[in-house]
């Protein structure tokens, strides 16, 4: 996997489905990869459709969130160099007690909870405003329904597995999915984006709130990816 940064949302699509191509469809982190691909692509349409009031912001923080993604993407081979947010979904991503929803959660629950609000802060700066001005804060909730759309969606399917009434351990799976909110998530990751922007000025405490964010996140995905 290269590297290199990405740079437009194409790219952004281009090199996940590269993940995808490299990766057996069962890996923790394809699980997740696939997901954050069909919203990458529906964001993009909706860019294109003139959903969003600021696209140039939208386009940026899509750019800048992925690359926070493909960093621990990249690292994946070497585990012990993949930011601690990321570490329990790649150090368990070939465990076969584990659902592929549960991964697809934990890599949500990192990048969201996470990455998300470092990339409004970085997004800001790059771009010369900040979290509060314009229509950021809109669009940021206009992105909360298409992401809750394709949640429901998967969950949906996981819910209607045959198995599932039968299976004590895929009821277990489900008692534990259906705790985790993507827009609880996204409604917190934008209040830790405020924090992050208030302290951006000093290196330590931003450094700390970030640390905070990882071992917070790092927590949660142990919690998810439990082999219940």
């Amino acid at each position: 996997m290269s590297e290199l940064p990405v740079t437009s949302i194409a790219e952004v699509i281009s090199k996940m489905e590269a993940i995808s191509a490299q990766l057996p469809e069962s890996d923790g982190l394809a699980c997740f990869n696939r997901m954050y691909l069909e919203v990458t692509e529906k964001v993009d349409a909706q860019v294109k459709a003139g959903f969003f009031a600021d696209p140039a912001f939208v386009t940026q923080l899509d750019v800048t969130f992925a690359n926070l993604y493909f960093t621990a993407a990249d690292a994946a081979g070497q585990p012990e160099t993949v930011p601690t947010a990321w570490r329990p979904l790649v150090e368990q991503r070939a465990d076969k007690k584990i659902e592929q929803i549960q991964f697809a959660l934990a890599g949500m629950n990192a990048h969201i909870n996470h990455d998300l609000p470092i990339a409004v802060v970085q997004t800001c700066l790059a771009l010369g405003t900040s979290p509060a001005e314009g229509d950021h804060h809109a669009d940021y909730q206009k992105v909360d329904q298409l992401l809750e759309t394709i949640q429901q969606s998967v969950r949906e399917s996981f819910e209607d597995k045959p198995e599932l009434l039968l299976d004590r351990h895929l009821r277990a799976v489900g008692n534990l999915i259906s705790t985790w909110s993507i827009c609880s998530a996204r409604d917190l990751a934008w209040s830790n984006s405020l924090l992050l922007w208030q302290v951006r000025g000093d290196a330590l405490a931003y450094q700390l709130v970030c640390d905070g964010l990882a071992a917070n996140t790092d927590l949660a995905s142990h919690l998810l990816l439990v082999e219940v």
